[in-house]
């Protein structure tokens, strides 16, 4: 089991690292610029967080739903899942095209920063906006593939789409003194390669799934291969369109989406507050705090690898009813969870300050960073319950209870941020006449990192509660 979670999970992680070195690179790029480019491209940043975080469920519900499919040899169904996915995504895409300028309104009413910092961020996100459609459709194609336990075929087009975002970015900034323009438009042009790659590489990988999908015949060979048979020989597309947006169908999609679209619209939310209540502070603490989330953005990726086998294995198991394999991926997948805490906290504590020197040259912003940096050395610890768990229930498609977790976890952050000023205030800034005098920025900021801290725990906790009657319980 050991080795067929380290195949599924490698993949995934070579996958998951080039996003946070994506991002690293682009603070890299703004970085040496100036704080208010880094401030600049972490609202922008912000701002499609918010609306594509809140589409999640296009990647998780596909990854959950072709791994049941799979594992019950409905691969039929797992074809349909895939058209399902792409149309949905099209039509959210084409909404926010639409709704670009009421949402860069919205967004400028969120987050607060410059004149300067926000003119910049606005000018990244009109630009960004319009990789929408292939931005979605990379989510649908990478959660199908996740779910027909290919992770390997994501990892290649990660591994090229971000190549192409790097390199785009560095050639319109550096070369063509793009400023910000540059850093979005090699995000637009990495988009649309990605997507275009992916979709031509389900067809050449798992082209006979669809060919066979009138009168082939579709089964598992011994070693967990799909075998065709029978007649395979076209794509009947009108019949796979309808059946696949058959209204009942599409129902049990939302049904089963729509509490994941909840519990990712409580973690954007979460996020969005993050950035927007360290601009409120300062343009410096915005700063500091866009360096610091770069550490949380790394370890969240690499546990997302395993979190996406677990997807894997859990649908895979669940679709088979085989509750023994079941148990034991899960129980492996938190065994692997808790080495991975052990080792990123060290790194942390020995290499935190070389990290931040990667993403900045301003020696001040650095020095002001290290105040914070007990928060990066917890952050292993507090938050990988919540990435494996969420792998586990997405893949078992439990969305009901991340849902529920998800609230819980949310309202936790806002009673320790709101009530932790409140209390501070109460007790150690009362001036001589009884009046309370305002909170410094170090306080506010570590109130909200430890608001942020607690929420981590809550998600993990509470899923771990409901793990047997919620996920054990279907492979029975």
């Amino acid at each position: 089991m050991n080795k067929r979670i380290l195949r599924l999970a490698l993949p995934n992680i070579i996958t998951n690292i080039t996003v946070p070195l994506l991002g690293m690179v682009d603070m890299v790029v703004v970085g040496h610029l100036s704080a208010s480019h880094i401030g600049a491209i972490t609202i922008g940043s912000s701002i499609f967080n918010l609306i594509y975080w809140n589409f999640g469920f296009l990647r998780m519900g596909t990854s959950g739903f072709t791994a049941q499919a799979y594992g019950a040899q409905d691969f039929k169904e797992s074809v349909r899942i895939f058209v399902r996915s792409i149309a949905v995504a099209f039509s959210i895409a084409l909404l926010l095209l639409v709704l670009q300028w009421p949402i860069s309104q919205l967004s400028l009413a969120i987050f607060e920063g410059s004149d300067e910092v926000l003119q910049m961020a606005l000018t990244y996100f009109f630009i960004r906006i319009w990789a929408a459609p292939a931005t979605l459709g990379n989510y649908a194609v990478k959660g199908w593939f996740i779910g027909m336990q290919d992770s390997k075929t994501p990892m290649w087009i990660a591994i090229m789409l971000n190549i192409v975002n790097i390199v785009c970015s560095l050639l319109f900034v550096m070369v063509f003194h793009w400023d910000i323009a540059g850093v979005a438009l090699g995000t637009v042009i990495a988009q649309y390669s990605g997507f275009v790659v992916g979709v031509t590489l389900v067809f050449v990988r798992r082209g006979r799934l669809f060919r066979a999908y009138a009168d082939g015949v579709v089964r598992l060979d011994s070693e967990g291969r799909v075998v065709v048979s029978g007649d395979a020989s076209s794509i009947v597309w009108r019949q796979i369109i309808s059946d696949s947006l058959h209204w009942r169908e599409m129902r049990r999609f939302f049904k089963v989406n729509a509490d994941i679209f909840l519990r990712t619209v409580c973690l954007s939310l979460v996020f969005t507050f993050i950035t927007a209540a360290s601009g409120r502070i300062s343009d410096d603490v915005l700063a500091i705090d866009a360096l610091l989330l770069q550490f949380f953005m790394l370890f969240s990726y690499i546990m997302d690898g395993f979190a996406y086998a677990g997807e894997s294995l859990v649908g895979r198991y669940i679709g088979a009813r085989d509750g023994a394999s079941l148990r034991l991926s899960v129980r492996l997948l938190l065994l692997w969870g808790v080495g991975l805490t052990v080792v990123f906290t060290v790194l942390y504590a020995l290499f935190g300050e070389q990290f931040l020197r990667l993403f900045s040259s301003d020696n001040d912003l650095i020095a002001a960073s290290r105040q914070y940096l007990f928060w990066v050395l917890i952050i292993p610890v507090c938050g990988f319950a919540a990435f494996l768990f969420d792998g586990i229930f997405v893949g078992a498609t439990a969305s009901k209870v991340m849902r529920n977790s998800m609230f819980v976890a949310t309202i936790s952050f806002f009673v320790v941020y709101f009530g932790g000023k409140y209390l501070w205030q109460q007790m150690f800034q009362s001036s001589a006449d009884g009046t309370l005098s305002a909170l410094s920025a170090a306080v506010q900021n570590n109130i909200l990192w430890t608001a942020f801290m607690v929420y981590l725990i809550m998600r993990g906790l509470l899923q771990a509660v409901a793990l047997k009657r919620s996920v054990y319980s279907q492979a029975a």
